[in-house]
């Protein structure tokens, strides 16, 4: 018998590849932090000596989910202001407590709530965007959490950096530092079209080129962002960034819930990847991604739950379920953005559009292991007819039980291997004190 780490035993594995694909009685063999084989269970376990064996027996077992888009500090800004349209809430709330808060620590503690979050809610990786992303990546490095970090391009200064050439030489860096660690990748975070210089995305353009890196970019938001843009360039932002050489297949476009249909082949021609948050965009009023009109197009899809401070949470099963009753919405179509198709995109789209489609995003032999145990034995999830709908549109984050990112156990039975959540919890009263001024 072979010897390997870790045997799991799911009542459904769902792979994700093949699409729409759901075993039964099969078997997972891991060993060091990857998968090395899957097959019926009674054949696993003639074939397997695991030093753990893990037997799900009402579960299934999903790859883990991937947060394409996220700004995970600003967890310590949950429900700061609400209700409000996003300029509002930007200049006149948000940036004024980032002022005042924003720093290493904040930074810090800020990614350590969220990785308590998205472990709990079934999410192994995510696509950050937010400054110092220095301490980021030493802290995802720290809690084992797999993330892209990204290196921020903004015009005016900041408490990370007092102009462009810093932004640059300073990212840069990060990426040098950390270049090689198992868990983590870099990619340049312009913040968006109106805050960024036709210079800076020209640099970026030339450096994501050579370095071979992704460019995480807020692009098409709002249709406020569309007419300003018009008015100060003349052009549409995406017709902008075209010009720029911006639209390729490094692009990770984030929002884009302004667009044509000349837009969407010129996204799927070139190889764009798209991010649609459909909360944070409902919340803010933003608009709506077509995103079955993308994916039927051919472009990669995937999900984001933005950040907490526009959101409010960091549930991938709740915005995997919202992106499947919006897509039907708005292209008035119940066939739309169908069961399998949404757990793709939180899974396997969010690692095609970050270039990690070799290593994670669905269960299959050679990949890491990056795997979620979801319970289907609640009465909420009764009777079970189909395991992927039931994934999509009855579960709630709270049933998943059991987490391995590479192979590594984060989350045993609701409870979290190695993370402190008394600690977290005291850290996050101390920045609300801290950002509102009230104990």
């Amino acid at each position: 018998m072979q010897s390997i780490d870790l045997l799991i035993e799911p009542r459904w594995l769902v792979p994700v590849q093949p699409h729409g694909v759901v075993l039964e009685h099969h078997a997972i063999a891991i060993d060091a932090d990857r998968i090395v084989d899957i097959l019926p269970a009674a054949d696993a376990r003639a074939r397997f000596a695991p030093r753990d064996h893990v037997v799900l027996s009402e579960h299934a077992l999903i790859p883990g989910l991937v947060n394409a888009h996220t700004h995970n500090p600003m967890t310590l800004m949950r429900g700061l202001a609400d209700d409000l349209p996003l300029m509002s809430w930007l200049k006149e709330h948000i940036w004024p407590a980032e002022a005042k808060a924003i720093g290493p620590e904040f930074v810090r503690d800020g990614i350590e709530l969220a990785v308590a979050e998205m472990l709990r809610g079934g999410t192994t990786c995510c696509n950050e965007n937010y400054f110092f992303p220095d301490v980021q990546a030493a802290t995802y490095r720290r809690l084992g959490f797999r993330a892209m970090i990204g290196l921020p391009v903004i015009e005016f200064p900041s408490a990370w950096a007092s102009g462009r050439d810093e932004y640059f030489d300073k990212g840069l860096a990060v990426h040098d530092e950390f270049r090689d660690e198992p868990l983590l990748g870099t990619s340049f975070a312009p913040h968006a079209p109106y805050t960024v210089s036709d210079e800076s995305f020209e640099r970026i353009r030339m450096l994501s080129d050579q370095l071979d890196l992704p460019v995480h970019l807020h692009l098409h938001e709002t249709a406020h962002e569309i007419e300003e843009a018009r008015g100060t360039y003349g052009a549409r932002p995406f017709a902008r960034m075209q010009a720029l050489g911006i639209v390729n297949d490094h692009l990770i476009a984030i929002h884009m819930t302004q667009l044509t249909d000349a837009e969407i082949a010129a996204c799927a021609e070139a190889g764009v990847a798209v991010v649609h948050c459909p909360e944070s965009n409902l919340k803010l009023a933003s608009g709506f991604c077509p995103a079955e009109k993308l994916r039927r197009a051919g472009v990669t899809l995937a999900i984001g739950t933005d950040g907490c401070a526009s959101n409010n949470d960091l549930d991938m099963f709740g915005e995997m379920r919202t992106a499947a009753l919006l897509a039907k919405a708005v292209a008035e179509d119940a066939r739309a953005l169908d069961a399998a198709s949404a757990l793709d995109a939180a899974t396997l789209g969010g690692a095609r559009a970050m270039g990690w489609s070799e290593r994670i995003g669905s269960i299959e032999v050679g990949k890491q292991a990056d795997v979620v145990a979801v319970r289907l034995d609640d009465i909420e999830t009764q009777p079970i007819y189909n395991v992927i709908s039931q994934l999509v549109y009855a579960v709630g984050r709270h049933q998943v039980s059991d987490v391995w990112i590479a192979g590594q156990r984060k989350l045993r039975e609701r409870v979290l291997v190695d993370l402190d959540i008394s600690e977290i919890r005291a850290k996050a009263r101390r920045w609300r004190e801290r950002i509102s001024g009230s104990a």
